[in-house]
């Protein structure tokens, strides 16, 4: 590769560094770096012919409120501003795609599907890639009206299981595990799973989302392993299903994040047999390949009970920070470096 490399970034953060190391390790030019606070305020250059990888701008106070266009940042853990968050997200990466001359990647058109789960969800249907049945919705009142005993409620533009309701709905009663809390009339992510039964209490859970956007889903019923529910997160890297790690839990929501663990992931393929497992990750591949611009992406696949049957939850732009895992000897920054040099050579 003789295409200088910058990246976009928060100042430090671990995925700058891990795609730093992989890039210098393969003995390329250091990265350059942008900061995203750079990005929003407009004041920063990328040099000439320099391919450009965008990478998450969250986990910085700062900069989501910069995105947000808000006044005040966010609490810790506030979930507030997701549909100016997005409008913003796409804003700086048109800013970026604007001032840069070589590729873009992850691809404008690509982050603007991928961080809108209605419209992830849609066009994956559409190509044939199996998704639970959804649609959208804006309050409880829809949700409920819908009549399905057991949905998946997400923001339409969350990300880390922030604000992901499983609610299961019967007469008179109502069951929902979400890391969500409401604490002072604001809403806020917290590292831990809370089950609530007040229908009242959910209702205003749900409604406070549902101001910037819902995506229902019927609820797909997850295989489990030594006890607990899992699903498989699947980094496809050029096309290829690459990194696989295997996210446990005894609660619905799986987020490693939130208190879970990454599972057996050999004995679960065991589990699978090698015609179901292979089937799974061509699915994978599949999603993946509705993204043709992107090198890489994070695809949520779950595995029904049995194994019988599989579909694919969610398509991530930001999906690939798996540290630790390594697949013929390379993690995922590794394998995304090697990938991206093959594809400036060919």
């Amino acid at each position: 590769m003789t295409a200088p490399l910058t990246v976009i970034g928060i100042r430090g953060h671990r995925r700058v560094e891990l795609f730093r190391a992989a890039a210098v390790a393969a003995r390329l030019p250091e990265p350059a770096f942008v900061d995203w606070r750079d990005v929003c305020a407009d004041r920063f250059d990328i040099a000439p012919g320099s391919t450009v990888r965008l990478e998450s701008p969250g986990e910085d106070a700062e900069v989501d409120r910069l995105l947000r266009g808000a006044d005040r940042p966010a609490e810790h853990g506030e979930i507030v501003g997701l549909a100016a968050w997005y409008a913003g997200l796409l804003e700086a990466a048109r800013r970026v795609r604007r001032r840069a001359s070589g590729p873009v990647q992850p691809p404008v058109g690509d982050l603007a599907v991928m961080f809108d789960k209605r419209r992830c969800h849609a066009l994956l249907r559409d190509r044939g890639v199996p998704v639970p049945d959804g649609f959208a919705a804006r309050d409880y009142e829809q949700v409920r009206a819908a009549g399905w005993g057991r949905v998946f409620v997400k923001p339409a533009h969350g990300s880390s299981a922030s604000g992901v309701v499983a609610l299961a709905l019967g007469p008179g009663r109502v069951s929902a595990y979400t890391s969500a809390a409401l604490d002072g009339g604001r809403l806020f992510n917290e590292l831990r799973v809370h089950h609530y039964t007040d229908e009242r209490h959910v209702a205003a859970i749900i409604d406070r989302l549902g101001a910037d956007g819902l995506h229902v889903e019927r609820w797909f019923p997850k295989a489990s392993h030594e006890g607990r529910v899992f699903d498989l997160r699947v980094v496809v890297i050029a096309g290829r299903a690459s990194h696989v790690v295997a996210r446990t839990s005894r609660s619905p929501l799986t987020n490693l994040h939130l208190g879970n663990a990454r599972g057996d992931l050999a004995a679960i393929r065991a589990a699978a047999g090698q015609r179901r497992w292979a089937e799974a990750m061509e699915t994978c591949e599949r999603a993946a390949a509705c993204f043709p611009g992107s090198l890489h992406a994070g695809v949520d696949l779950m595995f029904a009970p049995g194994f019988g049957s599989h579909a694919v939850a969610e398509v991530n732009a930001f999906g690939d920070l798996l540290p630790g895992l390594l697949v013929d000897g390379r993690d995922t920054y590794e394998a995304e470096v090697a990938a991206l040099t093959a594809a400036v050579v060919a």
